[in-house]
């Protein structure tokens, strides 16, 4: 199975990020993230065993993470393939400190895929027709984060879905 470490949003901030969503689609064209599907990546594991995967359901049950608060105060892209994001003006350090500690313990565990870099990001566009932010409603949103989640992605016909399989303690 698919699976990848992540903060969701809570709804608030949620529709907040769909608001954004749609001034990027209008002005970008593109396929649309929707609302429920909005997070951030804290580590995308990939396919995982069933085993491996019941493990790590258990190690994140019992993780505590540390509360934080990160800015979303940036446009970003990434021209391949097609990207439109919004995040912070300079990478988080919490979010890269929690980013290093998790595969720091994944690794740990025998678990491989750790990005050479890491930008925390929201996707809010893929496929984007075009890549131009400028003049977009300046993001200035605060997430409070307090746990995360491992979570399943799964294809259908209407596109990806998730489902939670843990919460962190």
């Amino acid at each position: 199975m698919r699976l990848f470490l992540a903060l969701m949003p809570p709804p608030s901030l949620r529709g907040r990020l769909g608001a954004l969503a749609d001034a990027a689609q209008a002005r970008c064209g593109g396929r649309r993230m929707p609302d429920e599907s909005l997070h951030l990546t804290l580590a995308f594991l990939g396919e995982v065993e069933e085993t491996r995967a019941a493990a790590l359901v258990d190690w994140v049950s019992r993780l505590a993470v540390p509360p934080g608060e990160w800015r979303l105060n940036a446009w970003g892209r990434f021209q391949r393939p097609g990207i439109v994001w919004v995040g912070g003006q300079a990478p988080d350090p919490a979010l890269v400190a929690l980013h290093c500690r998790l595969w720091d313990e994944l690794e740990s565990q025998g678990l491989e895929g750790r990005p050479s870099r890491y930008v925390p990001h929201v996707t809010l566009l893929r496929r984007a027709e075009r890549l131009e932010t400028e003049g977009l409603p300046t993001p200035a949103l605060t997430w409070r984060y307090r746990h995360l989640l491992l979570v399943r992605s799964f294809t259908r016909d209407d596109g990806a879905h998730y489902a939670t399989l843990a919460r962190s303690a």
